[in-house]
């Protein structure tokens, strides 16, 4: 299985270290979103995508390249994760408007996680930040776990 995981990190690099958590039992490559062309992903068999949480979205970049997405005839699969300071609400999941994007451009979307993670966005700045141990080794081997289980494409 070929696997790439398109990552906009930005702040604390707290979505970059959960995509390597990822990439390592998918042998995957961890890449922004600018060093990929979008039509090279009908090559991979598994594609995930994520960023960090910023007002209740995905990352502008990450956001702006999944819409850029060419739609495929070969349906590959597709997860997308994220990590965020605050819990995300289930009534609005930051992670659901790119799972039905890529749906839309003919992904399969087997999969989203998220994780916490060191948030120092206002007002959350003004006392040091939020969540400042996360994402911690529960998180990076949830991820791992969860990546586990793409490795196999269900039946």
């Amino acid at each position: 299985m070929k696997a790439v995981i398109v990552c906009v990190s930005v702040s604390h690099g707290n979505t970059r270290r959960i995509a390597e958590a990822m990439a390592r039992p998918l042998a995957a490559s961890v890449v922004e979103p600018e060093e990929l062309d979008p039509a090279e992903l009908a090559d991979y068999d598994l594609v995930g995508f994520g960023s960090g949480v910023f007002t209740w979205r995905l990352h502008p970049r990450l956001s702006r390249f999944i819409q850029t997405l060419p739609s495929t005839e070969r349906p590959g699969r597709a997860f997308v994760f994220a990590t965020s300071g605050l819990p995300e609400p289930g009534f609005r999941p930051a992670t659901r408007p790119a799972e039905r994007t890529l749906a839309a451009k003919g992904f399969q979307v087997v999969g989203g996680f998220t994780a916490r993670g060191h948030d120092t966005w206002l007002p959350f700045r003004l006392v040091g930040g939020i969540n400042k141990h996360r994402p911690d080794t529960h998180d990076f081997a949830a991820a791992h776990a969860f990546a586990e289980h793409l490795r196999t494409p269900a039946s």
